[in-house]
C-alpha cells in the first residue's frame, strides 16, 4: 500500500506553501531572462491525461513524463515518440519501471541510463532515487542509486536530473514533518563514484545563489554543466522557472533570473539536447499540460 504522505510529496508542490526569502512583489521586480520566444503547447497524440515533469532525451527522439502527481491516483512514468518539436505520439507507460507506488521525474543521459523517483521502498530504505536502462519505452535493470540519500526519516529526495554525460547528478531533497508540503527544498550536486554517486563537498558553495529560504526544485542542466534552470516557489504566488549560468564547472552559479516568456502556474523545466528548447508543465484549466519555449 502506498504511503499517502510520501505519495503526496510531489503533489504537495502543486499547493504552494507560504514561505520564501522575499515577498512575491519583490520577486517580480527581479531582472528577467528574455531570450526565449512565446510559449507553445506540446501535443501528445493518443494521450488525454495530465502530463507533468517532462524530459526530452538528448537525441530528441522521446518525451518522457509522468501523469498527475496525486496520492489519489497511481502516478506512473510514460513516454511518447517525437513527430516534431511540438508534437509527440503517445507510446504508453514505461514498461519495467512502474509499480503501485509513485514513479515520476524521469531523466536520461546520452547513453540511455534512466533516473527517476519512486516511493516503492522508502519505508525500508529511506531512499527514493532509482536508475535503469531505457530502450524505446522499456526499462530494465532497475535499482536504487547508492551514495546520495541521507537516509534520514522525513528527508525525501523528490527530484533529480542526470546530466548528459551520466557523471553528474543534480538532486533535490525536501524536509517533511507530517504535512503534504516540504518545510525546505534545496538543490545539491553529486558525481559518479564507481557504480554509485557521492555528493560534491563544494555543492553548497556552487549553488549559494540558487538555494534560498524558498523551495528550489526541478533542476535542468545543460550538457556543458554551465547553464541551470529550476523552479522556485516562494510567498503566496505561483511557482516560477529561473535560469542561472556560470563560467566553469568549478565556479558557483550566478544570481538567477526568472524566465520572462514563461508565466502562470509552471514547474519542471527540461532543456533539449541542443539547448534551444525549454519544456515545462503548466496548470491550465485544472489540468497539467506540457509547454515549450525556444530561443535562437
Amino acid at each position: 500500500m502506498r504511503s499517502k504522505r510520501l505519495a503526496a510529496f510531489v503533489a504537495g508542490l502543486v499547493v504552494l506553501p507560504a514561505c520564501g526569502p522575499r515577498p512575491v512583489e519583490e520577486q517580480a521586480k527581479l531582472p528577467e531572462y528574455q531570450a526565449f520566444g512565446r510559449a507553445e503547447r506540446v501535443a501528445i497524440r493518443g494521450y488525454d491525461g495530465d502530463a507533468m515533469e517532462p524530459f526530452v532525451t538528448k537525441d530528441g527522439r522521446y518525451l518522457l513524463f509522468n501523469n498527475r502527481n496525486d496520492p489519489r491516483i497511481d502516478t506512473n512514468l510514460h513516454f511518447a515518440r517525437r513527430i516534431d518539436a511540438l508534437t509527440y505520439q503517445y507510446g504508453g507507460a514505461l514498461k519495467g519501471a512502474n509499480t503501485p507506488a509513485l514513479e515520476g521525474v524521469p531523466s536520461v543521459d546520452r547513453t540511455g541510463n534512466l533516473f527517476f523517483v519512486s516511493t516503492r521502498s522508502y519505508k525500508e530504505t529511506l531512499s527514493t532515487l532509482y536508475r535503469g536502462s531505457f530502450v524505446d519505452g522499456t526499462v530494465s535493470d532497475v535499482r536504487l542509486v547508492g551514495g546520495v540519500s541521507r537516509r534520514q526519516p522525513g528527508i525525501v529526495m523528490f527530484d533529480a536530473e542526470i546530466a548528459s554525460d551520466g557523471n553528474t547528478l543534480f538532486v533535490v531533497e525536501g524536509e517533511f514533518s507530517g504535512g503534504p508540503h516540504p518545510r525546505s527544498a534545496d538543490i545539491a550536486i553529486a558525481v559518479r563514484d564507481g557504480t554509485e554517486f557521492r555528493r560534491v563537498a563544494s555543492s553548497a558553495e556552487l549553488l549559494k545563489h540558487v538555494n534560498t529560504a524558498a523551495l528550489e526544485y526541478a533542476p535542468a542542466v545543460s550538457s556543458d554543466l554551465l547553464e541551470l534552470f529550476f523552479t522556485r516557489a516562494s510567498g503566496t504566488g505561483p511557482p516560477a522557472i529561473f535560469r542561472t549560468v556560470r563560467r566553469s564547472a568549478a565556479e558557483p552559479f550566478e544570481t538567477p533570473q526568472k524566465v520572462g516568456a514563461i508565466s502562470g502556474f509552471v514547474e519542471a523545466p527540461a532543456l533539449s539536447g541542443d539547448g534551444r528548447s525549454l519544456y515545462y508543465h503548466k496548470l491550465e484549466g485544472g489540468r497539467f499540460l506540457i509547454y515549450r519555449v525556444s530561443r535562437p
